[in-house]
């Protein structure tokens, strides 16, 4: 297939995923990762592949710890420069995620160089490169080949100190639930493959796929917040069955609570929901118990829906709740106070879907 030129480019076309949608099923990722042969003991590592957490953790021995985290996936959106951008503030989520502090990003690129130009792969580098500068952080390097579709993602490295690390597997029973970005941009990312999505739309999109979760830093100074993730490629739903399950909980949410993007019920309505979708739900189907008053059909497609850079859903003990709230406030955070939920004590189900 020859080249085409750059203005009739549409990058999505060449993709058969989308962002974070390109997530291996939960099922079939727990057969990969179930391998037989037994890794033998690190002392040092503090986080690894015995929990299904966003970053690897390893302890320097000197009070801090390096987070090693990696994520890359195929177009979201047409634009090869957005494309990198939404790739970089993805990847560097999973160390924020942590409570970390990124310092330093490896590229990493899978281009189709007999179908799409070199220029429109260095506009995706320009992209992450804007991102990192964001970040503080530099773009060191990195590693490309040539594959049958677009890739594009990070590899980045961050500290913390050992106090201030945030696992998603250490919420505590009474713990109330926030959610720092609303869900719905897996609908909106089909809506725009599907040449759907409207103009007045597409800045509201954006601009929740490229917001850096830079305030997980900051949040990771507070104590009595227990437990933190991003929600990424299994929708809110499933990244809060893990916190619940790593935790020995089950977790109470409050479906009126959670916040949605705006424009969300247009697209809806015209059943725009991704193919993800459907596999997330018939993993966590069985875990959750769908109160009489909650909307299925809706829950059904907003819950599971795979975000990119999606917000950080964290755990805090009610008494240090002011500390929050304060702290959203003054980094612009503001509409995200209302807790969207609680840990409970082990249930019958891991997720009581309530509103």
């Amino acid at each position: 297939m020859s080249q085409q030129t750059d203005s009739t480019i549409r990058l999505t076309q060449f993709a058969h995923g989308a962002g974070c949608g390109c997530k291996i099923a939960p099922q079939v990722l727990q057969e990969i990762l179930g391998g037989n042969i037994t890794q033998k003991n690190f002392e040092n590592l503090l986080v690894g592949n015995g929990s299904n957490d966003d970053a690897a953790v390893y302890d320097l021995g000197n009070g801090q710890a390096l987070i090693s985290t990696t994520d890359f996936f195929m177009p979201i959106v047409d634009s090869a420069f957005d494309f990198g951008r939404i790739a970089s503030a993805n990847a560097i989520s999973d160390v924020y995620a942590m409570g970390g502090k990124p310092i330093l990003a490896l590229a990493i690129l899978g281009w189709p160089v007999n179908k799409l130009s070199p220029s429109l792969a260095k506009e995706v580098l320009d992209g992450a490169r804007s991102i990192c500068n964001e970040a503080g952080i530099p773009l060191a390097g990195g590693h490309s080949i040539d594959s049958p579709e677009p890739i594009f993602g990070l590899s980045v490295n961050g500290i913390v100190s050992k106090q201030n690390l945030k696992k998603n597997n250490t919420a505590k029973e009474g713990d109330l639930l926030f959610l720092t970005k609303p869900i719905g941009v897996g609908i909106l990312s089909t809506a725009l493959k599907r040449e759907q999505l409207l103009d007045s739309d597409k800045e509201i999109l954006m601009k929740q796929l490229t917001r850096l979760n830079s305030i997980g830093e900051k949040l990771s100074e507070i104590q009595g917040l227990n437990a933190m993730t991003d929600v990424t490629g299994f929708g809110l739903l499933g990244h809060l069955i893990e916190m619940a399950e790593g935790s020995g909980l089950s977790a109470e949410l409050n479906y009126e609570k959670v916040p949605k993007i705006s424009p969300l019920p247009h697209y809806l309505k015209l059943g725009t929901i991704p193919d993800a979708t459907f596999r997330n739900w018939n993993a966590y189907q069985a875990k959750t118990d769908i109160g009489p008053s909650v909307n299925i059909t809706e829950a059904f497609s907003v819950l599971p829906d795979p975000q990119t850079n999606g917000g950080l859903l964290f755990s805090v003990d009610e008494r240090r709740v002011s500390e929050v709230e304060n702290l959203l406030r003054e980094n612009g955070l503001g509409e995200h106070l209302t807790p969207i939920g609680q840990m409970l004590k082990k249930q019958e189900k891991v997720i009581l879907l309530r509103s």
